[in-house]
């Protein structure tokens, strides 16, 4: 990412992307995009695989989707954790993508998915929760994303106050207290991620110098194997790392539940201490 740039700000300039041009990638990009995602790691050191689909050569498309070419399917070893690594290692390889210049988006339920899981190999005990279109973008969107945007109010979030908290869930972190204490381009950089649905299940409580980090469970996200709202935490816990390291900071990731009073459709995540 240049220097030029913060995590937040590129990330603001991020949309999910559903019409493309038609016109497919070169091989080195995708080469390069390959490449990089074998280098990607995250904080609960649970491999994520990326494949690379050509959609005419695997019959696959989405219904929601015009002019790709290809897609990013990613899968991981089910076990604790998976979903929030998950999220965070596919955040990071799609932020790569629109650094790139290149459209993607998050794709959990809209596809066929024996399509796609039997041409990512799945095996037993692997799920793959997400896939990603990848491409160039049409210079104008079709008619089936503006409804889709409209739908799920793409261009919206939820209030600052909704979403993060000052010490316990019965206090609010207002965004003057938050800039006051150097948190508001991270948090922001957490409120502006994408989410299923736009749900932004992600709420985020502030205690002295750790941010801790839970899911707020919506019905419908839990499909059995995996729980694609978890996967939303893992996507706001990359975004949130990622701005604190910009403006040179270290954040210190950590699984400890500070116990923290809260309500049954609430569980935790994890934390980043610095």
């Amino acid at each position: 990412m240049s220097d030029k740039i913060s995590f937040y700000e590129m990330a603001k300039s991020r949309r999910s992307v559903r019409t493309f041009d038609g016109k497919g990638l070169e091989q080195s990009v995708l080469d390069n995009l390959h490449e990089y995602a074998k280098t990607i790691e995250n904080p609960f050191s649970i491999p994520v695989e990326f494949l690379f689909l050509n959609a005419k050569e695997h019959k696959l498309s989405s219904p929601v989707i015009v002019g790709e070419e290809y897609y990013i399917s990613a899968k991981v070893k089910m076990q604790e954790n998976a979903e929030a690594a998950y999220g965070y290692s596919f955040e990071n390889l799609l932020m790569k993508a629109h650094e790139m210049g290149l459209g993607t988006v998050w794709i959990g339920g809209t596809m066929p998915r024996e399509k796609f899981e039997n041409a990512s190999n799945l095996q037993d005990g692997e799920v793959m929760p997400c896939v990603s279109p990848i491409g160039v973008t049409a210079s104008k969107m079709g008619v089936k994303e503006v409804l889709m945007r409209k739908g799920v109010k793409a261009d919206t979030r939820l209030d600052f106050e909704k979403l993060f908290f000052d010490g316990s869930f019965d206090k609010p972190l207002n965004k003057q207290s938050a800039m006051e204490r150097g948190l508001v381009n991270s948090l922001e950089a957490v409120r502006i991620a994408p989410s299923a649905v736009n749900k932004q299940p992600w709420r985020v409580v502030i205690k002295g110098n750790t941010a801790h980090f839970y899911e707020k469970k919506d019905k419908g996200f839990d499909a059995g194997d995996y729980d694609l709202q978890k996967i939303d935490v893992g996507i706001a816990l990359y975004n949130f790392e990622q701005q604190m390291l910009c403006e040179g900071r270290k954040p210190v990731f950590e699984q400890k539940d500070p116990g923290i009073s809260h309500a049954q459709d609430i569980e935790y995540i994890a934390s980043y201490r610095w």
